[in-house]
């Protein structure tokens, strides 16, 4: 049904707009209790304690969730939440608000079931975000949620001052997330991916742990767990010194990967399953060079239960996705969550 309507509707719309469209739906829904647990059930989301994990000491209901970029502003989790993703990752958030880079900036790539992107991190800036999560925050349903938080450096920002401004992010944004994400690896904002080098990256992820843990404690919460996204285009010997840094540092983990520019379709970056392979390689590596403790999230790629399946066997933690939501449509997150659930039903370990 979906892919029908897809097809002859969405295909056909400007790729922003149908976003639009689609996202507002699902806000819109998601704000409504009966409409939420109808939606659910007609879905088959997993229900009671099957599928669950425990990571950071925290019980998350499944270990698929939706990565960055779709909920920019924290707008529609609870829909997101509706429609079975156990955890939902919101972002990319910026100190300041920003409209992002001019329009058109979303392209598919039908024929490889991708995306390329240059959207520039248009979202309304931490401020706005950290109010709306608190809101979220202050009722039973807001508090029983997963949401991760993915901030980047505001475009203005000299990178001499990037640390500080991931660190206002933090300091705001803190409070009101179970897990941040240090996001160095979008290639649409102009040098942002010049601070994965390892001396440029350290300042930047110790002023977000140091504001991160003072915002925290200022309000009464337990530390939140902070981790690095990457991208796919580094060497392995820059895989690996992230890796070491990330150690160094006492970090919880890393969201691997991002977009890549390993193409030639034009500006921006590619996400889909020509990132698969890449991530897949990428995830293999920070395991075995991070060992079993540290959190690793795997994205890129994911287009149905096969594939998550993949990027957990060789070491994620939990596993993400975004374009293929676009394609599959509302039944991705359930139906790779039953896949999930069967298998580690009744799981209260793994992976951290």
């Amino acid at each position: 049904m979906y892919r029908l309507l897809f097809d002859l509707v969405f295909r056909r719309m400007d790729p922003e707009r149908a976003h639009e469209v689609a996202f507002t739906l699902i806000g819109a829904v998601g704000r409504v209790p009966g409409l939420r647990w109808v939606v659910s059930r007609v879905l088959r989301v997993p229900r009671g304690d099957a599928g669950r994990v425990e990571v950071w000491g925290r019980t998350v209901p499944g270990r698929f969730g939706l990565a960055a970029g779709f909920d920019k502003d924290a707008r529609a989790v609870e829909g997101l939440a509706m429609l079975g993703f156990a955890f939902v990752e919101v972002g990319t958030v910026t100190a300041h608000p920003q409209p992002g880079n001019d329009r058109p900036r979303l392209w598919r790539i039908v024929e490889d079931r991708a995306l390329r992107n240059r959207m520039g991190f248009n979202n309304e800036g931490s401020a706005a975000v950290a109010a709306r999560l608190r809101r979220l925050r202050a009722t039973p349903r807001g508090r029983s949620l997963v949401v991760g938080v993915n901030i980047g450096k505001t475009k203005v920002t000299p990178a001499d001052d990037a640390a500080a401004d991931y660190a206002t992010s933090a300091s705001r944004l803190a409070p009101y997330a179970d897990y941040l994400v240090v996001n160095v690896s979008s290639p649409n904002t102009p040098g942002l991916r010049d601070l994965q080098a390892v001396d440029a990256l350290r300042p930047v992820l110790t002023a977000t742990r140091v504001a991160a843990d003072e915002a925290t404690s200022r309000s009464g919460r337990p530390a939140v767990p902070v981790l690095v996204k990457i991208a796919p285009d580094l060497s392995d010997a820059d895989v690996d010194a992230v890796a070491d840094l990330v150690a160094e540092l006492g970090l919880d983990g890393v969201v691997a990967v991002n977009t890549t520019i390993a193409h030639d379709l034009g500006p921006g970056g590619l996400s889909g399953p020509p990132v698969l392979s890449r991530g897949l390689d990428v995830v293999a590596r920070l395991r075995t060079r991070l060992g079993e403790e540290a959190v690793i999230i795997g994205v890129g790629g994911v287009s149905g239960p096969a594939d998550a399946r993949e990027y957990l066997a060789v070491g994620a933690t939990l596993v993400q996705a975004y374009t293929a939501f676009i394609y599959e449509g509302p039944t991705l997150a359930a139906r790779i969550g039953r896949a999930l659930a069967a298998e580690t039903a009744g799981a209260t370990g793994g992976r951290r």
